[in-house]
């Protein structure tokens, strides 16, 4: 059973040779399924996302015509892994080196479901991937130490994944050798390479593909498609370059635009000062003098830049289907799927019952957002919300009061409220405090710890001190133990 991941040129080059080769075995010895596998992570640059899909919906006919065991599928998250759901819904903060969280999970989670679906109804797979040396020299190291265990010539076992091996039968290609293949070979689908090489000079900055006459000379499709929204590089070249090249792809500079103001050197302001766990967690951050200060970790998205990056979207989407182009109109950027997820999040983990997401889904497209079949009316809402801000002195008192209410009306109807004290507690720890004393006291628990770590025994006894109760009974304060009498 052999699985083959379909994407761009280097991909393409490699599906086309393995379509070949089967076309030349007879039809009795056609025998095991190969199935093709694209990743949507449904933030993808629509024009390589419209490619693809056509590419593979003509993949599909053609494997029927010409009686080949290929099957193309194209693979996306799960819901609660999608981008927006973990940007808008939980308030993840853009992608970065030191938090990577969208990688694994728009693009590695769907493809290794999907193999270890395979290996488990077929006892293995052969992943066969268009990866190759010259592409980086971090993936020439990478693929270096794989060789290292290989069982064949361009086969290795998949690190992690079980009862997969790895054949990478372009391994040894140049840039350049890829093209001269996609353009001297017709593409055995009847999807047009002339149209990829075109798709690819469009990304490039200079719009052109110049011909290779030695090593030295520059080759067209050094240009890297991705994620639309990707904040992983400083800039997204190749969508950039599309609008620059093409007066047609103009449509997509809303796009650029959301993507460039996501991607933000310093978006402190735009975070909540606990973690997603409603702590407070500090580390040392390098000052411009050289010295280190103690600071708090930046948390999720305020429910002000959620709203936001929400109302942002919908706006664009809105936008898009009345200027884009005809074949384009029906963009999706954020499905209802998502928005149904979001708005769950909203109401179940953020407390926030004041329910905007349908306010602002109808104020962005012009249309009543379609609540899912059989809700029922809510105990409290926006009215309530509203009630709330009046009376509340500030954000972390109305919090507070919006968490404790809504975590008893989630108790209101069970039978046994077992667990209703220790989530009303919790309410409390996370909200209870303004954000100079929740940071001023994880400052000083940060301090404690290295007090205690260095033997600073005056500096653990002011401490301790400082945060003891009005009894004398020993009272926990984060992880040290301690009492008036310390």
């Amino acid at each position: 059973m052999a699985c083959g991941v379909f994407r761009g040129k280097d991909s393409g080059a490699t599906l086309q040779l393995v379509w070949n080769a089967i076309a030349q075995l007879p039809p009795e010895q056609r025998t095991k399924t190969i199935h093709v596998i694209s990743t949507d992570t449904r933030v993808e640059n629509p024009i390589v996302s419209a490619w693809v899909r056509q590419s593979l919906d003509r993949m599909r006919h053609a494997a029927q015509t010409q009686n080949l065991p290929i099957e193309p599928h194209l693979l996306q998250p799960i819901i609660k892994d999608t981008f927006w759901v973990n940007l808008i819904g939980k308030g993840y903060p853009a992608p970065r080196q030191k938090f990577r969280w969208c990688t694994e999970r728009l693009k590695i989670n769907p493809a290794n479901r999907f193999i270890r679906d395979t290996v488990r109804k077929h006892g293995e797979t052969i992943l066969v991937l268009g990866t190759r040396k010259a592409e980086s020299t971090k993936r020439a190291a990478t693929m270096a130490k794989h060789a290292q265990k290989r069982l064949r010539d361009r086969l290795s076992p998949n690190a992690s994944l079980p009862n997969s091996l790895i054949y990478t039968p372009i391994e040894d290609w140049r840039n350049d050798e890829v093209w001269i293949y996609l353009n001297q070979y017709p593409n055995p689908w009847g999807h047009s390479n002339t149209d990829l090489f075109t798709m690819y000079r469009g990304a490039t900055a200079d719009n052109e593909c110049p011909m290779v006459i030695d090593t030295s000379t520059p080759s067209c499709g050094d240009s890297r498609f991705g994620c639309w929204v990707c904040t992983m590089v400083d800039q997204d070249k190749s969508m950039a370059a599309m609008i620059q090249n093409d007066d047609e792809k103009e449509w997509m500079e809303p796009l650029l635009a959301i993507r460039n103001e996501l991607d933000i050197e310093d978006d402190r302001d735009r975070r909540d000062f606990r973690r997603l766990s409603g702590g407070v967690q500090i580390f040392e951050r390098r000052q411009d003098n050289g010295t280190t200060q103690p600071e708090p970790i930046p948390g999720p998205y305020t429910k002000q830049w959620r709203e936001h990056w929400l109302r942002r979207v919908l706006e664009t989407q809105t936008q898009l289907r009345q200027t884009a182009p005809p074949q384009m109109r029906d963009i999706t950027l954020i499905d209802l799927e998502e928005l149904h997820a979001i708005r769950q999040i909203w109401l179940e983990e953020k407390h926030e019952f004041e329910d905007s997401l349908p306010r602002i889904y109808a104020e962005s497209t012009g249309e009543a957002f379609p609540f899912p079949d059989g809700e029922t009316a809510r105990l409290l809402g926006t009215e309530e919300w509203q009630v709330l801000e009046e009376i509340c002195p500030d954000a972390m008192h109305l919090e507070l009061m919006a968490k404790l209410l809504d975590t008893e009306r989630k108790y209101r109807t069970k039978g046994k409220r077992i667990g209703i004290f220790e989530d009303l507690e919790n309410c409390f720890k996370t909200s209870s405090r303004t954000e100079a004393e929740a940071i001023q006291q994880a400052q000083d628990r940060y301090a404690l710890k290295g007090a205690i770590a260095s033997g600073d025994l005056q500096t653990v006894r002011q401490l301790t001190l400082n945060h003891a109760q009005p009894n004398d009974k020993p009272t926990t304060w984060g992880d040290a133990k301690f009492s008036k009498k310390s």
